[in-house]
């Protein structure tokens, strides 16, 4: 496995490489299960274009961070996630510095204006601008024929699609189901800030989502409004947890279904246990 520190190396790798299929996993690493499921599925679609190499980057992207948000403490075991990577039959990690993806006199910033400015956008300003930007200038740098994000973070995956189409970027998006823990809880590198009372009760997230989709996927619940009221019932169980949003949207627009007949509705929540944020979503007769 090659390990690329910088846009020079990573150049010459890919010209090394020629004509050869290419398919990408971004991450910011502290890496788990999640992300070499990950992995493991870009080594399928590899396989799909007749064998080709699996790039993996990581990069902690202060842009898409808030000034009160945990990009200092973020973890950054380097050593570690390139085990995971070499584990997972990754052949080669671009590992950059902030400083060699960024120049410090910068101007140029990436928004989408549609897709993300609800959900977590509206309580994160900047923060898939910050996305955008990075994924963008990625997709540039490697030159994927592929690339895949895991459902876990459902509006990132629509927000890239979005700008994957509007800005003609010839690659595939491949979404990968979310990687749980046995009592349902989504893997996320931030759970390790969990206290263990907290960590008790954070699986009632996905719990509530589970409950609520099924039951409108057996028409009990028949109103988005109904289904929502029925979520929160369920939530309230958590003591811990202070709820930042629950949505019902439409899969593909994440616009608000008054109905469900209006399109195909996709659960989205986020909550904090203490400082700790946690996402979650679910689309109706997921498991």
């Amino acid at each position: 496995m090659e390990v690329l520190p910088d846009k020079s190396t990573l150049r010459e790798w890919l010209a090394s490489r020629g004509s050869v299929p290419r398919v990408l996993v971004p991450t910011m690493g502290a890496l788990h299960r999640g992300h070499t499921s990950l992995f493991d599925r870009a080594r399928t679609e590899a396989k799909s274009l007749g064998g080709g190499d699996v790039v993996a980057t990581i990069f902690v992207n202060p842009t898409q961070f808030g000034p009160n948000e945990d990009f200092d403490a973020y973890p950054r075991p380097l050593e570690a996630d390139l085990a995971r990577c070499r584990e997972h039959g990754v052949d080669a990690v671009f590992a950059p510095s902030a400083s060699e993806m960024y120049a410090g006199d910068r101007s140029i910033t990436v928004t989408e204006n549609r897709l993300s400015t609800s959900l977590c956008g509206a309580s994160r300003p900047g923060h898939f601008d910050g996305v955008c930007t990075v994924v963008a200038k990625l997709f540039l740098l490697t030159r994927p024929d592929v690339a895949v994000f895991g459902e876990k973070d459902y509006q990132q995956l629509a927000v890239i699609r979005r700008m994957v189409r509007d800005l003609d970027f010839p690659i595939r998006i491949v979404g990968a189901a979310t990687v749980r823990e046995p009592d349902g809880l989504a893997l996320s590198s931030r759970n390790v800030y969990l206290t263990p009372e907290q960590r008790a009760q954070a699986p009632l997230l996905q719990k509530a989502l589970a409950e609520t989709a099924r039951g409108i996927g057996e028409g009990r619940l028949v109103s988005p409004g109904e289904a929502r009221d029925f979520f929160l019932a369920e939530f309230a169980a958590a003591t811990l947890a202070r709820l930042d949003y629950f949505e019902i949207v439409e899969a593909s627009t994440l616009e608000p279904l008054v109905s469900f007949d209006q399109g195909v509705p996709r659960l989205i929540t986020a909550a904090f246990f203490g400082k700790t944020r946690l996402i979650d979503n679910l689309g109706v007769g997921d498991r």
